[in-house]
């Protein structure tokens, strides 16, 4: 049984020696660089539409301004 846990390890030992470590992508690299441009009117009409359609499925009361400046925050962040 020694000889046997003796090969085990030997395996464990040559494969972690043998894997060499990696490095972040150059897509993710870019990305976090990328600086994010403000949201376009259509897309703040759009999610604008979206509140207001959640919020009508849910009966709330509230405005389209209200609508339009949540979802300005919710894109400008």
């Amino acid at each position: 049984m020694g000889s046997s846990d003796s090969k085990t390890k030997g395996k464990a030992k040559s494969t972690a020696r043998n894997k060499k470590p990696v490095a972040p992508s150059k897509a993710k690299t870019r990305k976090a660089n990328a600086v994010k441009s403000p949201p376009g009117e259509d897309e703040i009409r759009n999610k604008a539409q979206e509140i207001y359609n959640e919020r009508i499925l849910r009966r709330e009361h509230g405005t389209a301004e209200d609508d339009w400046l949540r979802a300005e925050r919710l894109l400008k962040g």
